[in-house]
This record gives structure tokens, sequence and C-alpha cells, in this order.
């Protein structure tokens, strides 16, 4: 389960010889209705138990060398907002409000990227009012570069910026390679130990930590994990009975894929984990035809950013929040 497999099965008979069909791809289920493997592209392929004649685990996909897909900072950050979709969104000219029940500021933000269609007193006076409707701060998502200059003049006379992060870029293909080195090895943890799921399965969201005890919230999250164009989720599991090693999620979008949700348990680290994990994801976006990867760090993430550092990733642009105060 979760692993890219290739599987052989009796797909029907023919002047009552049997015809058979190959399938490569992630196997996402097997139970009691049978086996589903989701391929390259396309629909996911189910038959039942009864017709696979023979199966086995094959390497992951060998991602081809390509630039990284033009985009804009602008650009870069839509795709990503796509990727990571709000609960509820509402434009605002160009913009965008979004809100989850507060479920991290990402999807509780306004995305104020071209112009609002009014004024700027009047759009923040309505994005003011919009998030006090839901009961949430009005934070704006602020793009350098990417946001309107007179909306960042007037945002920084009004006070300093919060979770300031790095937006950073690199090629698909030497990310799938990463920590393989010279003799195809794969990286400590082993490519072989990460699992491939369509859903965040209770395993998976015991580990990640932004998730508290409200319902609501719970809810969102769910929503907003599940959100994107095509969602997969990894895990390294742990020992029978215990937390898994590490995770990670990954959105595909065209020629991009996000990579987030990278967490490793305290002392399973510096074993080479989120680099298999982040492989794992990596050649399974280019199976689907990305080539370029992308994610978000805050830029006091020292060690986070130093792991990227090594993967090959560098910044395309920045962006934190402004808190509108209340009038």
């Amino acid at each position: 389960m979760g692993r890219r497999v290739s599987v052989r099965r009796l797909a029907e008979f023919v002047d009552d010889r049997p015809v058979f069909r190959d399938s490569i791809g992630v196997l996402t289920s097997w139970d009691d209705l049978g086996l589903t493997v989701a391929p390259r592209s396309g629909e996911p392929v189910s038959f039942p138990e009864k017709r696979l004649v023979a199966g086995k685990v094959v390497p992951p996909f060998p991602a081809r060398r390509a630039p990284l897909p033009a985009a804009t900072a602008a650009g870069l950050q839509r795709i990503a907002g796509r990727g990571w979709p709000a609960v509820e969104q509402e434009p605002l000219g160009e913009w965008t409000l979004r809100a989850s029940a507060g479920f991290t500021r990402r999807a509780n933000s306004v995305q104020a990227l071209g112009e609002p269609g009014m004024a700027l007193p009047q759009a923040l006076a309505a994005v003011r009012a919009w998030y006090a409707e839901r009961g949430l701060p009005a934070y704006v998502e602020v793009v350098s570069p990417g946001s309107p200059e007179p909306l960042v003049a007037e945002l920084d006379r009004l006070g300093p910026g919060h979770g300031r992060c790095r937006v950073r870029t690199a090629p698909l293909a030497a990310l799938a390679r990463a920590g393989s080195g010279t003799t195809g090895a794969p990286p400590a943890g082993g490519w072989g130990s990460v699992r491939l799921s369509r859903t965040a399965d209770t395993e998976w969201t015991s580990m990640y930590r932004r998730v508290g005890d409200d319902p609501a919230v719970e809810e969102a999250a769910r929503q907003v994990l599940h959100g994107g164009p095509s969602v997969w989720f990894a895990t390294v599991p742990g020992a029978a009975g215990q937390p898994p090693l590490a995770i990670g999620r990954c959105v595909i979008d065209g020629p991009w894929a996000c990579f987030g949700a990278i967490e490793v348990q305290p002392y399973a680290r510096r074993a080479g984990l989120a680099t298999a994990v982040m492989a794992v994801l990596a050649s399974r976006a280019a199976e689907e035809g990305a080539s370029g990867g992308y994610l978000q760090v805050e830029t006091g993430n020292a060690g986070a950013n130093a792991l990227y550092d090594g993967l090959g990733f560098t910044t395309s642009h920045t962006y934190h929040y402004a808190l509108l105060p209340q009038e």
C-alpha cells in the first residue's frame, strides 16, 4: 500500500481466451472491494482482487531534467493559493478574501494581488468588515514583489509585519534523485519506507501539529489539507503501534508541485527522512507532468532553510502578513 507498483490483471475473455492488462502507479487501496492503482495520468484503475495475476513494487518515476517553469512572484503565489484553498473564498476585485475558521493565516487572510476595484481606504474597510463578520482578525498577505505599492506603503504605516516567509523553488528532477549520490542508493531511511495516499489518515494527522481540539477548526483543516488540484500525502510509518516517523504533503498543479507539512519526529531527525519524503513526492509529481517544485518556509527557520539549501532550492520571493487594526 502506498508504493509505486506494476500490476497485471485479467481484464476480460475474448473467444474464451484471457486478455490481460498492465498498470503502473501508486497502489492507493487494497481491501474487500479490490485494488486501486493511480497511474501516471488518467483515472485510477480499480479491479477485484480475484483478477490480480501478478504484481511487484517498482522504483520511483525517473524524473527527467527540465528547467523551472516560468512564473512571476504573483503568479506563483496564486498557484500556492490554489494548493491551500480556504474553506470560504470571495473576490474583492482582483483580491481574494479567504476564511477557514482560523486554521492558518494563509487560509485566513486576503490575498492582495492586483487591484481591489475600489479606492484603497474603501477596500481595507471592506476587508475589516468581512473578517469581523466571521470573528477573525483581518490579515493581509503582502507579497514582495507582487502586492501593489500603495497597499504596501499603507500597511507598513499601520504596523510591523507578521510571519515572514520565503517562497523557494527547485527543479523536480534533482529533487526526485536527492540523496542518491553516485551509487543510486536511497537516502538513510529509504525511499521504500515512504507510503503515499490520497487522504490524510489518522496516522498522518496524529503527527500534524497545527490542529487543536476545536471541531470547527478540525473540519476546516480537513478541507484545506485535502483541497487542491492533485493532493498526495506521504507517511514514513513508525514501529507497530507508534506514530509515524515522518510525514509530508504535495499538491500538483500543472507544471508546479507544492511541498508542505514536511515533519520528522525529533528522535528520528538527521537520518534522511525529510529528504526521502520529498524525493518520493517529487517523483510522483514528475509522473503527473510537473517539472518545478516550490515551498513556503519561515525566514527564521534555520534548520529547514539549511535542508532546502542542500536540496537545491533558491528564493523566488518573500511574503508576510499585515494585521489591519479595527476602527
